[in-house]
């Protein structure tokens, strides 16, 4: 098997910073290669909490003006990753989410901060580091996406690159006067560049320009090339759907195992699930709900915004509540339906429980202990969660969207798929189906030997890395073959 070197590019990798499932994908998938001949390596930003735990770092480079202030480029390694860290103070060193301040307002900035991000992933593809130079260099959303482009603009020889989506709806969009400012020629600013509806765009650039493009399930890269999908890049897409490929996404099956999981109050396997009831009678208490064993408990752990339907389940709480079920939720986000959520919660005490903000440890003892996990997202690439709770014998209840409807066999369609069934899906996406498929769930909970069925299902299913990382790894393999002359 040929070796095969490749350059990360993300804004977040978990453990050490995550806002959502792009930190999960950047911080699994470089260990998951390893066993497939690819020696990975992931350029993050030096924020304060990087910084922080990389107390080890090597210093390799040094600038004494990096886009605007003194910057160096680190090298060091955490929880088997082997990373670049680009420490620019002025660019990174405030507080807030890597994204936004802390009044969750987008930075100013981010058009020069993920730019430098982009140029020193573009150099390291050039050989700035002899040490490692990347046959692919692979950028992860728009805040990488000017890596291809930066490659792309220079006359010289360069490595190949794969352009990965993880959500449409993030496009690092710009004013076009901001080209100057981060040093792409104003010949990008055109319909096959950067230009994007009179500004630029990051994502697009990317798109157009990177020799493959990826997202993270094969629905989600049919969804994408339509109009509604594309949210604007629909055409674009279509135009290269021939480089264009849907890899699921995996989870890191030794962080999410119910036999080893520190963070829950009893460890099971799917020849001890009986012990699931420990963690949910831990759940309930620990969120305030009332202590049943015979109630359904549903859960949300989730962005609360739009995308992710949250507005729609709000509004089938009354048929839960006149089910006899409860709603465990964990989440954060668009501060009207945070608000809802939790006047609910204070109307229906011991039936509905909200935790604002967002809590690793405690998102696996939701997993561990709710009897269903509710996805209802109008569009989801991928989506993670549905995912871990398959692991844990959460039965998922989704919405036939992207990633969701490639993971979840409904319980209607086992025999036609040739899988058995894992959950429970819906369409359209309007209260009225996810009432009516809550409804149904409901009556499969009160079935133990049906419900059983379901969570063993779930248990049995590959959610780890092992086969999408193959695929990662064949599609490097390939575009090296095809870059050759």
């Amino acid at each position: 098997m040929t070796p095969v070197r490749v350059l990360a590019v993300a804004s977040e990798v978990y453990p050490i910073v995550k806002t959502g499932g792009l930190a999960d994908v950047a911080g699994a998938l470089p260990i998951a290669l390893k066993s497939h001949g690819v020696e990975m390596r992931t350029l993050m930003p030096g924020y304060p909490d990087v910084l922080r735990v990389l107390t080890d770092a090597e210093e390799i480079r040094r600038w004494p003006d990096y886009f605007g202030g003194p910057g160096r480029l680190l090298a060091a390694s955490r929880d088997g990753l082997d990373l670049f860290v680009l420490d620019v103070p002025h660019l990174y060193d405030r507080p807030g989410n890597p994204y936004v301040t802390t009044e969750g307002v987008d930075w100013p900035d981010n058009g020069v901060r993920f730019a430098a991000l982009s140029r020193i992933a573009a150099d390291i593809g050039h050989g700035l580091v002899p040490a490692f130079v990347p046959d692919i260099v692979h950028a992860h959303d728009w805040q990488a996406g000017l890596a291809p482009a930066y490659l792309h603009y220079d006359s010289r020889p360069r490595p190949g690159t794969v352009m990965t989506i993880h959500n449409m709806a993030y496009q690092g969009r710009f004013d076009r006067e901001l080209i100057g400012a981060i040093g792409l020629p104003w010949s990008s600013f055109d319909v096959h560049g950067l230009e994007y509806f009179g500004g630029i765009s990051y994502l697009k650039a990317g798109l157009q320009l990177a020799d493959r493009i990826t997202t993270v399930s094969p629905t989600y890269a049919r969804e994408i090339q339509s109009d509604e999908g594309g949210m604007g890049l629909g055409g674009l897409l279509r135009e290269r759907a021939s480089v264009l490929s849907g890899i699921l996404n995996g989870i890191d099956t030794s962080v999410w195992n119910p036999e080893t999981d520190p963070h829950i109050s009893y460890r099971f396997s799917a020849q001890e699930l009986a012990f699931r009831a420990a963690n949910k009678a831990a759940l309930q208490q620990q969120f305030n709900l009332d202590a049943s064993p015979e109630v359904p408990l549903f859960s949300v752990i989730s962005r609360l915004s739009w995308q992710k339907g949250l507005d729609l389940l709000l509004e089938t709480i009354p048929t839960m509540l006149r089910e006899g079920m409860q709603l465990a939720l964990l989440g954060s986000g668009d501060r009207d339906i945070q608000d809802r959520y939790q006047a609910a919660a204070r109307a229906n005490p011991g039936r509905i429980a909200v935790v604002i903000g967002y809590d690793e440890i405690l998102a696996h003892l939701i997993q561990a202990g709710s009897d269903a996990l509710i996805v209802p997202s109008r569009f989801e690439p991928c989506g993670l969660t549905q995912l871990c709770a398959l692991r844990y014998g959460a039965v998922p209840i989704v919405s036939r969207v992207g990633g969701l409807e490639d993971t979840i066999v409904d319980i209607g369609e086992a025999d036609a798929s040739g899988h058995d069934a894992t959950g429970f899906k819906f369409a359209p996406v309007t209260v009225d189906a996810l009432a009516g498929t809550l409804r149904k769930a409901n009556i499969a909970f009160h079935d133990k030997l049906t419900w059983r069925r379901l969570q063993l299902s779930g248990l049995s299913s590959d959610v780890s890395w092992r086969n999408r990382a193959g695929d990662y790894a064949a599609l490097y393999r390939d575009l090296i073959a095809a870059r050759r002359p």
